[in-house]
């Protein structure tokens, strides 16, 4: 998933979870910093397991070559 926060940060990682205060949980997380040029993304950092306040999220959208769905 890639998630744009409020401060103009990304972060992009696998969703784990979220809560009914819309808060979420990334793991494997990198993060990208709002670029001044817009052609440099700059380098990722690795933050791993990251939790986003739900009132920082600006918006989600789902990062894939393909997607997959699993039924249970």
């Amino acid at each position: 998933m890639r998630i744009r926060m409020t401060d103009g940060r990304t972060l992009v990682g696998l969703f784990l979870c979220t809560d009914r205060d819309c808060n979420v949980i990334l793991g494997s997380a990198q993060e990208f910093l709002k670029s001044s040029d817009s052609f440099s993304q700059g380098e990722p950092r690795v933050l791993g397991l990251a939790m986003i306040p739900g009132h920082h999220v600006v918006s989600i959208e789902v990062e894939s070559d393909s997607l997959v769905v699993y039924l249970v």
